[in-house]
This record gives C-alpha cells, sequence and structure tokens, in this order.
C-alpha cells in the first residue's frame, strides 16, 4: 500500500494576503481546495495561480469547510485557515499517524514575536493537553472515513471547529504531531492581546450556556468593527 493522501481545505473571503502563503506552504498534498465565500479581491485569482481548486460558497465557515471536504478525494482531510500556515514536515506528520488516531491538530504558534504572544500559545498548548480541545487556527485534520460517520462540519458561521472536535473526540483518538501551524498576528495586533483573548472567552461561555452559534457570530461580527 502507498502513502495515504492528504487533501487541504481552506476556506476564504477576502484573503489576497494571506491565501498564496498559506498555499505554498502545503507542499506535499495530494490536493489543495480553496472554497471562496464572495471575496471582492484577488483571492480566487491567487488561489488558481497556486495550483489550488477554487469553488464558490456562501460566506461561513462552516459551510464553505464542508463544501470542500465533500469534494475532496484525500484519505486524510486538512483544514488550513487562510491567514495561516504550516511548517515543513506537516505532511509526513499526518502520514505516520496510527490506526487509532482519528483526527487531531498541529501545535498553535503566532507568527510574529513577543512574550505576551509566546504566553497564548503556551496557554493553547496547555488546553490541548487537558481537555484535548483544539482549535480551527491548528489545522484540524481528520480521515475521511471519520468525517463521513460524523457528517462533517456543521454549516455554522462561529465555533464550527469547537462542535466538530466535540464530536470528533468521540470517534476516535486525536493526534498533536510535533508540527507548528503558524497564524497571523492581525486578530491581536486589531483589538490587544488580552481584549482578544476575553472576547474569545466571552463567545466560548456564552455558547456553553446555550447562545446559538448565529446570534454569537452577529455578536463577534459586530465587535469587529
Amino acid at each position: 500500500m502507498g502513502e495515504a493522501s492528504v487533501s487541504v481545505v481552506i476556506p476564504a473571503l477576502n484573503e489576497e494576503g494571506g491565501v498564496a502563503c498559506a498555499l505554498r506552504s502545503t507542499r506535499g498534498a495530494a490536493e489543495k481546495i480553496v472554497v471562496d465565500g464572495g471575496s471582492r479581491d484577488r483571492t480566487r485569482e491567487i488561489a488558481e495561480a497556486e495550483g489550488a481548486l477554487v469553488l464558490q460558497s456562501l460566506p461561513s465557515r462552516g459551510l464553505q469547510l464542508d463544501t470542500g471536504a465533500r469534494r475532496a478525494s484525500g484519505d486524510w482531510l486538512l483544514f488550513l485557515h487562510a491567514d495561516s500556515w504550516l511548517e515543513p514536515g506537516w505532511a509526513t506528520a499526518i502520514q505516520g499517524l496510527g490506526p487509532r488516531d482519528a483526527g487531531g491538530a498541529f501545535r498553535f504558534a503566532i507568527d510574529a514575536p513577543g512574550r505576551g504572544y509566546r504566553l497564548i500559545e503556551g496557554a493553547v498548548a496547555l488546553r490541548c493537553a487537558l481537555f484535548r480541545l483544539p482549535y480551527g487556527d491548528q489545522a484540524l485534520f481528520v480521515r475521511r472515513s471519520a468525517y463521513e460517520r460524523l457528517g462533517g462540519f456543521a454549516p455554522i458561521p462561529l465555533l464550527e471547529d469547537v462542535e466538530f472536535v466535540r464530536r470528533l473526540r468521540r470517534e476516535g483518538g486525536l493526534a498533536f504531531p510535533p508540527r507548528r501551524a503558524f497564524t497571523s498576528p492581525r486578530r491581536w495586533e486589531r483589538h490587544g492581546l488580552w481584549g482578544t483573548t476575553l472576547r474569545n472567552w466571552s463567545v466560548l461561555a456564552l455558547y456553553a450556556a446555550g447562545f446559538s452559534p448565529g446570534r454569537l457570530a452577529r455578536l463577534y461580527q459586530g465587535s469587529r468593527t
């Protein structure tokens, strides 16, 4: 038997500044799929120039992720944010996983210097170690067979990663290979280190209290203006 193939799915919306870097970091993927949510910039053009298949979708990240996954053909599905990039060796790390691993994520890293960013990275590592709860900015990956059994990402605009990982944990083990998924610091630059952290915690707390992802998305988007 040959090595397992990996399909990369990237949801995007007005990401002309980062999508090329994201795609170039996925060397080793069997296919690259960008699902565009209606960009008004050059996102689609740049993605096609980098060799990606570009699909269209409504601008909802859960829907975009699922649209790409259902078109993908790899044995593994990897979901990468358009403002993120992968450390070399990522494909080999996935292909070397054991049969009990249903999915997982890479080590979270912020593509910027600074002690505050390192503290955030450490907090994410602790969350993953204690609760086995990676987020989408860690480049989630899953076996195709597990993804299909779970029914894929829910078509929701926010917290699609948390909702999916909670179901994935019941499917099998989660792996955290020693490779990094770097993400842009732009959200922390916009709202500050602690402002961004507190907002994220608030969203999760409201979700746990029963707020719907749609309602939370409206609140979250309002806080970004």
